[in-house]
């Protein structure tokens, strides 16, 4: 997919990384790329970004990135676990996450994504995430 074909994709229905302002960037076969902002939707209330905004764009960064690598008309995939390390803390500006392959399997994939202060490059939060991959159920077929 294309970075236009993946915005056109993830704004079919208001989400959480909408609600925070993230921006998808950048796409190629081994990376995605989004950032978001860092202001009053994504602190803390001590000024600093918040850890849990940071995993939310990590999950959404991992679970795009993993989408792009199955066939969405049979497939999807669900978070299975993540965690996260937050490294330094931001008060203002634009951090950035990007999503690298690590595992690419049949039924899970694992996902590191690492999260950058845009102005200065320090990093930020180091996160993982494990990915189930399952299958959809077939058109029509009763769900259970």
């Amino acid at each position: 997919m294309t970075l236009e074909d993946i915005k056109s994709w993830t704004a079919s229905r208001p989400t959480l990384a909408d609600a925070l302002g993230m921006e998808i960037v950048g796409v190629a076969d081994d990376y995605l790329e989004g950032r978001m902002p860092v202001d009053g939707r994504t602190h803390q209330p001590m000024g600093l970004l918040h850890g849990g905004a940071s995993v939310a764009l990590a999950e959404t960064l991992g679970s795009i990135a993993a989408s792009l690598h199955v066939d969405r008309t049979k497939q999807a995939c669900v978070g299975l676990e993540i965690n996260a390390n937050h490294l330094k803390g931001v008060r203002d500006g634009w951090v950035r996450g990007r999503a690298t392959p690590v595992h690419i399997g049949r039924s899970t994939q694992v996902w590191e994504i690492r999260i950058t202060h845009e102005e200065t490059g320090a990093l930020v939060c180091i996160s993982r995430i494990t990915m189930a991959v399952i299958d959809l159920p077939a058109a029509g077929a009763p769900r259970t």
